[in-house]
This record gives C-alpha cells, structure tokens and sequence, in this order.
C-alpha cells in the first residue's frame, strides 16, 4: 500500500499564513507536488468548503483540515508544525500542528482506516508532544508510521465494555449505560476522535458507553440488545442518524461531533442528567423522528422560508420526470411528427416489430417513445405534490400528496392544483402525526393512519372545494397566454427571462420553470404558446453560465485563477442549460454578476417571444436542437444575451465600486499568501 506520508509532505516551523485558507492551500500545494493530486485549486476548494462547514480545530493545538476530493488521486498526509500559530476554530485557541487528509473520491476501505487511525492518534498526548519534540522531517513521518503501524486500539463498544469491567470492579451498584453514534460529512477524522473522546470521558467517570461510528472506514452497528439496555443516548452528528428508529423512546443528547471532541464529559454528564430526568427530549418513534427534528430547526423559521423549502423541494423531485419525459415526447415528434399525437395509442397496443403499422419502423418507434414520455410526463402534477407534502411531513406525507396531485391533474386544476394539494397534504399529514396515540398504535400511524386520513382531508378538499375554482384560473390563465402576440409576449418573455436569472436555480428560476414545464405537455401544433413559454425559459436560463464563461475570456485580469477555471466548465454547463454555472460567480460578487445576467436573459427573452423560438424538451439545451423551433433564431438570442452579459460585468468589475484584487497564488508564493477565498 503506497505510504501515506513522506517527508516532502511535511513541513517544520515555517509560517504558513494568517488564515485556515492560506495554511490549506499550501498544503494542497504539497499533495499536488507530490504527484498525488491532479490540481492544487481543486483540491484546495474542496477541504476549504469542508472547513467552513465545520471548524476541523481540536483541543491542544491540533487541526486536521480534510476532505474528499476528485483531484486527489492517491491517499495523503500533509502535515505542518507552524512557527506562526492559526486559529481552526477550537475552543482552546490557535493550533500549531496540522494535519491534512487528502482522500479521494473513491478512496479504499483500508487507507480510510489508516486515516482514521491517524485522526484517533492525534488526540493522544503522548503522541502530539513526540510530534512538537520532532527534529526532522523523517522523525515525523517515523512518528505517523509508527501509529498506524502499531496494533489497533480498542474499539470504542471494547473500550466501553472494559470500562465496564473496571467500574463493576470497584462499584456495587452497575454503572449507568450510554450508547452513541458519531457521523461527520467526511467520514474521515471527527467520526473517530469524538467516538474516542465520548469513550475516554465515560471511563474516567465509571460509566459503560459504547459507539457505533457511521463513518467512511466501515460502521458496525450497535447491538440491538446493548441500545435497548441503554438509559441514555448521545448523537454527536452533523449528519442525519442512520435507522435512527433503533433508539426509539430512549433520552438522548444531539449535538455536533466537534462537541463530542471538544466537550466529552460534558455531554457524558448530559446523558446522565437526561436519563434521570421523565421530561427529557427523547427519540421520536419511527415515522415521527423526522417531524420532531424538523419542528426543532423551523421553530423561528419564517413561514415564507418554510413555503420555498417545501416548493423546492417539489420542484427538484418533479424535475426527473419531466427532463426524461419531455425529452422522450420530443423524440416521438422527431420521428412521428405532429400527428403522432392522435394515433400513439392505438400504434403501441396494436402493433409490433413484426406488425408494424402504416409508415413503418419509424412511425411505431415515434408512437412508443411519445407514449412513454406522456406517461412520465404524466407524474409532474403528482409528483410536485407528493414531494411538496413529503418536505412538509416527511414519508408519511408522499402518498397523500401524491393522490392530491392525481385528483388536481384529474380536475384540470394543473401545476398551481398541484402545488395547493401538496401544500394541503403535507400539513395535514405534519398535524395527524403530532397527534398523542398510544404506544402499541405508533407502529401504524406512518404508514397507514395518517396517509389515510390526509388523503381523504386533502383530496376531499380538492374535489369538493378548491378544485373546481383552481381548475377555472388555469383554463383562463392557458387562455390569455395562448392569446398573447406582439407586444405582450414580448413583455411575457422579458419577465420570464428576468426570472430565469434573478437567482441562478434558486427559488425565483424554479417557480419560472416549473411553470414553463407545466404546460409543455399541452402545447400542439395549434396550440404552441407552451412551447414558446419553454423556449424562451430555456434560454434565457442559458446566458448567465455562457457569459460568464466569455467575461472570463475577454478579460483575464478581472478574475481570479479559481473564476477563470470555473469560466472553462461554465461553457458546457451554459449549453447544456444549467444555470446554476454561473453560482461560483454569482456567489463571489452578487451585486455585480447577477444585474448583468438579468440584462442579458432579459434580452434573450424578448427575442425568443418575438421571433417565435418554441422547444417541445425541458431540457438540454443546444444538445436538443431537434427540438428546438426556429433554431437559427435560438442561437441568436442566446449570444445576444450572453454577448449583452459579459460586456455589462465586465463594465460593473471595471467602473462600479469594488473590493480590491488580490494576489493570486501559486505552489512556488502560497506559502507567503493571504489570498481571501
């Protein structure tokens, strides 16, 4: 197995910078020097996202930044012992040793051991002051080979259990049991240091506490027998429990696992306490866990918020259905045409590959491919609902919104019948499952009591009350856009195209999408306004990644190495019609990027409208040019836009009031830079 660490990983007191960002980058520096990794900027972008979701500083001086990465290409440790301490967020100050794990993305089950090795090392004193006392780069890496050479220590459920053994020695009465699970969004260090901290802090105190570590190396799950002889539960997360049902009904302490390695005894003191306190917080029963945590997060959540998550996620679910069906229907136009639409039916049930109908293999494959994209297209209204209802009350919710859905499709209450009916089902069913039942009726009420009752509150809702009036304001509203000509689709297609790039496939993209998608499965060859709602969205949600990607061109010296990269990937995600392309400069400068998108989606919106660009696909932008109508004038209004974008960023970056640039770095000067990332 290649060896983890060498000599020209590590680096001796040498004063790397002022910031977490300036020490990571140099020694992503290292990884890449080392053959290891593909790209410094890539690999340094991704431990320093892993940083800013959780400070990776632990108590005496340590911080061990990591990450996954696509760029790294083999396993790696790059250690530095700082002459100039910085500050990785730990409660007892600045660290001085630092350790980077570089991981990739489909990294080995054995060196992800060893690393997580590593990390449980460096909370062991012994080891730290060998590292502080360490000479030459050599001794350090002797140092690290021998940890993760030496026998494995014992595992925190062993640790515990001999703990146990230890306290049941010296104590007549059983000590209190605690079972924990530890989880980080890597895997990699924090899973491991907080397990060992938690067991390190339970045996000084005489308390029996085993973990079950869900992390990258592998996670052995706790003994069902042990979890249920447990008084107490510790979750020190920062992501979601596996079958967090197996703790069901027990007392439980939730806090980030930086706390379990920051503050062991504390919490180990907390579980205690909730053990013996009736009015502690408790694991929800299976099939309410989830609305319990959510109503925690959401308490001071606005309701809007709460609106535009559930839609969201609505949308994001609904999109699949969609992009493949749309595409599928497209195809059915390309080799049926129009006319398929009439006889697809009666083509597909009837007819065969040894029985083809009139026309020939192309008419029967056009009839199955635009069957198959009407039924997908067929799940839109009731998918949107069902997942609008599932963000709402969790699974318990799915099947409720979904039959709202259907029964809104089924009244031609459309796309906004759908949105009310997930809305309406998941708050019911979110209401139902607050009830108080009594125990042996909890097992039931997820997956029988309350999609029954919601499904017949929520549908009974929609049929007797509101599907009738929402079905009338969708027949008017597919009226007046059918009707729309000159001007006023020009104005339709400007508002759509600001839309379109206001937040880059934020919530404000989404709703304009979702309302082009809605109606494409109407559109026809007399009736074409959908199509010409889908073209223009598809579009304008084109211009913003595309003149990015040409600003960065036009003028270097306005970006930054990381822009200029990003520049590069946005000229396919612009063409594939993936607006989020142009979220790494939007999010970098706002006030400047997402202003000059709008002019430019504004504008390619108004052409499309007024020139007659229609599209039959949701999605792909110039790589479903075959259905894309009056292509040439597409093209057009695509670089016009992207044109108009780029030169207006370019004028704001120039001319309007902005933060100085600062300078770039590079392998050879990271180690003196104080670039801000």
């Amino acid at each position: 197995m290649t060896q983890l660490i060498t000599t020209q990983l590590v680096t001796l007191d040498q004063n790397l910078g002022d910031s977490p960002a300036d020490v990571i980058r140099v020694l992503a520096g290292k990884v890449a020097a080392s053959g290891r990794a593909s790209e410094v900027e890539g690999l340094f972008t991704d431990a320093f996202a892993r940083e800013q979701k959780t400070a990776t500083g632990v108590p005496g001086g340590i911080a061990i930044p990591h990450c996954r990465s696509a760029a790294v290409q083999e396993p790696a440790l790059a250690m530095a012992r700082l002459s100039h301490k910085v500050d990785f967020g730990a409660k007892d100050g600045p660290a001085d040793l630092i350790f980077f794990i570089a991981a990739p993305d489909g990294a080995d089950q054995e060196h992800l051991k060893l690393l997580s090795k590593l990390a449980r090392s460096l909370i062991k004193k012994d080891f730290t002051a060998a590292l502080r006392a360490a000479s030459t780069e050599q001794d350090i890496v002797d140092l690290v080979d021998g940890a993760l050479a030496d026998k494995p220590a014992a595992a925190p459920a062993e640790a515990a259990a001999s703990s146990t053994a230890a306290g049941e020695a010296s104590n007549t009465s059983a000590p209190k049991r605690i079972v924990a699970v530890t989880a980080c969004p890597t895997g990699i260090a924090h899973t491991y240091m907080a397990a060992d901290s938690l067991v390190a802090a339970a045996k000084e105190m005489g308390v029996d506490l085993q973990v079950e570590t869900q992390g990258s190396s592998g996670a052995k799950p706790l003994d069902p027998a042990v979890i249920a002889a447990a008084d107490a539960v510790i979750f020190a997360v920062d992501v979601d429990v596996r079958g967090k049902e197996r703790f069901a009904g027990k007392p439980v302490i939730n806090a980030p696992v930086k706390r379990g390695i920051d503050e062991p005894t504390q919490m180990v003191q907390e579980a205690l306490a909730a053990a013996e306190d009736p009015r502690a917080r408790r694991v929800p029963h299976f099939g309410a866990e989830e609305q319990a945590e959510r109503a925690e997060e959401e308490k001071g959540e606005h309701i809007g918020q709460k609106l535009k998550r559930a839609l969201l996620t609505g949308v994001s679910y609904m999109i699949p259905f969609v992009a493949g069906g749309g595409l599928l229907i497209a195809l059915g136009f390309l080799l049926g045409g129009y006319e398929i639409t009439e006889v697809a039916d009666k083509v597909v049930l009837e007819n065969n590959f040894g029985n083809l109908p009139e026309g020939g293999l192309t008419i029967y494959l056009g009839a199955v491919l635009f069957k198959i994209g009407a039924l997908s297209m067929g799940f839109l209204v009731p998918a949107l609902a069902g997942y609008i209802a599932y963000a709402i009350a969790d699974r318990p919710g799915i099947a409720p919104g979904f039959v709202a859905g259907a029964v809104s499709g089924f009244m031609g209450a459309g796309f906004l019948g759908g949105i009310v009916g997930g809305l309406l089902a998941g708050y019911i069913a979110h209401l139902i499952g607050t009830w108080q039942v009594p125990r042996w009726l909890r097992g039931l009420m997820p997956v029988v009591i309350i999609p029954l009752l919601a499904s017949i509150v929520a549908s009974g809702l929609m049929f007797l009350v509101l599907g009738g009036p929402i079905a009338g304001l969708t027949v008017a509203l597919n009226n007046w856009l059918t009707g729309m000509s000159g001007a006023s689709a020009v104005v339709l297609g400007i508002i759509l195209g600001l839309m379109m790039c206001f937040d880059l496939g934020g919530p404000v993209n989404k709703v304009a999408y979702a309302f082009a998608v809605a109606g494409l499965s109407a559109g026809s060859a007399d009736n074409q306004a959908p199509w010409l709602i889908m073209g223009t969205v598809m579009a304008a949600g084109m211009v913003p990644p595309l003149a990015m990607a040409l600003a960065t061109v036009l003028n270097k010296k306005l970006f930054s190495l990381a822009e200029r990269e990003n520049g590069k990937a946005a000229w396919l995600l612009g063409a594939s019609f993936i607006s989020e392309g142009a979220i790494p400069f939007a999010a970098a400068d706002p006030l400047r990027v997402i202003p000059a998108s709008m002019v430019g989606g504004a504008l390619t919106g108004a052409l499309c409208m007024a020139t007659g660009v229609t599209s039959q696909a949701p999605h792909g932008g110039l790589f479903v040019f075959f259905a894309i109508g009056n292509l040439p004038m597409f093209i057009i209004a695509i670089v016009a836009g992207m044109v108009v974008s780029a030169l207006a960023v370019i004028a704001l970056k120039r001319f309007a009031v902005k933060k100085p640039v600062q300078a770039e770095t590079t392998p050879a000067t990271a180690a003196t830079s104080t670039a801000n990332v």
